[in-house]
């Protein structure tokens, strides 16, 4: 389980193809302080740690991930929000996030509110739901929906999380990873025969 609040962000160092699965080395401060085994959040998707480097860390996505997810467009280079699981009896200063992305969304606007930035994003999976106050993890992000319509959201960035995160490489046309509250989800699935 994650929280949503970045840790760092990471480089993609080497990308390997095996069959339909795909090594990724990420090159993170964060490699000096994890184990094998250990559960790292990747934009929002959460992957073991297989392999160990000085300065590096390799996770193994597999066709499912690669599928429904962004890491398929990742280049040497890419920058990725790094989060490690949180630990019980931490504070949940983000909101409950489980590392399982529910799938994608496209950027379609970034406009500058004087000191802050207003991303919106457009997604096509109708099963899932978004509130206005409520959250939405972009990228691993915990995020607060500003702007809620059917198939589209809006939500503002203070300029720590735009410089800390790879939001700052996010323009309109570029695709994210969304997992959507999973206390809405339970909701929407326990009403929906009532409906």
């Amino acid at each position: 389980m994650f929280t949503g609040i970045i840790e760092t962000v990471g480089e993609i160092a080497q990308l390997t193809q095996e069959g339909e699965n795909l090594h990724i080395e990420i090159k993170s401060p964060l490699a000096q302080e994890l184990k094998i085994d250990q559960s790292v959040s990747h934009n929002g998707v959460c992957l073991t740690v297989v392999k160990l480097k000085e300065t590096a860390y390799v996770v193994t996505a597999i066709k499912e991930t690669l599928n429904k997810t962004n890491l398929k467009s990742f280049e040497k280079g890419t920058l990725v929000n790094l989060e490690r699981a949180m630990k019980m009896g931490d504070r949940l200063d983000g909101h409950i996030v489980q590392g399982h992305v529910d799938g994608t969304a496209i950027c379609k606007k970034v406009e500058d509110a004087d000191g802050s930035w207003i991303f919106t994003f457009e997604y096509k999976n109708s099963e899932f739901n978004t509130v206005e106050k409520g959250s939405i993890t972009v990228n691993g992000v915990s995020l607060t929906v500003v702007n809620s319509k059917k198939g589209e959201f809006s939500v503002a960035i203070i300029p720590y999380t735009f410089e800390n995160t790879n939001f700052k490489t996010i323009k309109k046309g570029s695709e994210v990873n969304l997992e959507f509250d999973i206390i809405g989800k339970y909701v929407k699935n326990l009403m929906t025969p009532y409906l």
